[in-house]
C-alpha cells in the first residue's frame, strides 16, 4: 500500500502541514509563492535590461571616440 505524503511548510520556523492551514492561510501562501515567482522573473528581466542598457552605452562611448576623419572614409 502506497503512503501518502503530505506537504509541509516552515513559517516562522515551524513547520505546518494542509491540513492545519485554513484556507484563508493556503490562499495568502499561494500569494506569496506567486509574488516570489514574478519577483525572480522581474530581476532577471531586469538584469537583461541592465546588460542592454550598459552594452548601448558602450557603444556610444565608442563612437564618439572615433574620429571625425575616420567616420568620413
Amino acid at each position: 500500500m502506497e503512503k501518502k505524503q503530505t506537504q509541509s511548510i516552515t513559517i516562522n520556523d515551524k513547520e505546518y502541514t494542509a491540513d492545519q492551514l485554513t484556507d484563508k492561510q493556503k490562499m495568502l501562501i499561494s500569494h506569496l509563492s506567486d509574488l516570489d515567482r514574478k519577483i525572480g522573473s522581474t530581476r532577471f528581466n531586469l538584469d537583461q535590461l541592465q546588460v542592454g542598457r550598459d552594452t548601448f552605452a558602450k557603444m556610444l562611448e565608442e563612437d564618439l571616440e572615433v574620429p571625425e576623419a575616420e567616420e568620413a572614409a
